[in-house]
């Protein structure tokens, strides 16, 4: 009696699902606009986004790179593209973990890219009051883009407790 009253009671507490898993942000040593790194326990939930890139500021102008705006107004505007299609899939930019910037090198800038542009437009969306957290980064310069009119291109990945 004892035995199959142990063996029931074992059976039923492998059938309970684990606690939530976790993402754990690793903050750098000393204060930073990034994170050192990122633990996503197994279980998590994924969404990595393909690299996207910023639209015209006008639609009906495409054919310069100005039509596009400097590296700041490109990074704010991808990493808005990034929260829409994250917010369509169930996740917000606090679920951000990992980031990967290109940076096509400024014309204006001597063909140097625009990093100090690029954090800037990064600060608008990452450490802000409302959204506390930021993120684990890459920036790599890079001769060109797809489009010859973009500085910007940005890959994503989101994690999360997986939904019960």
């Amino acid at each position: 009696m004892k035995l199959r009253f142990l063996l029931m009671a074992a059976a039923a507490l492998a059938s309970v699902p684990a606690a939530a898993q976790t993402v754990e942000r690793i903050p750098e040593t000393t204060p930073s606009l990034i994170l050192r790194g990122v633990k996503v326990s197994a279980g998590s939930d994924l969404f990595i986004l393909s690299g996207l890139v910023a639209p015209p500021i006008d639609p009906a102008k495409t054919a310069t790179p100005a039509d596009f705006g400097d590296t700041r107004r490109q990074t704010e505007a991808v990493l808005g593209r990034i929260r829409e299609t994250l917010q369509a899939q169930g996740y917000e930019m606090s679920d951000v973990v990992k980031l990967t910037v290109f940076l096509v090198g400024d014309p204006g800038r001597g063909g140097a890219m625009d990093f100090a542009g690029m954090n800037e437009g990064f600060k608008q969306l990452f450490g802000t009051a409302q959204n506390p957290q930021t993120t684990a980064r890459s920036v790599v310069q890079v001769v060109a883009l797809a489009s010859p009119n973009h500085l910007v291109e940005i890959e994503a990945i989101a994690a999360k407790a997986p939904r019960r």
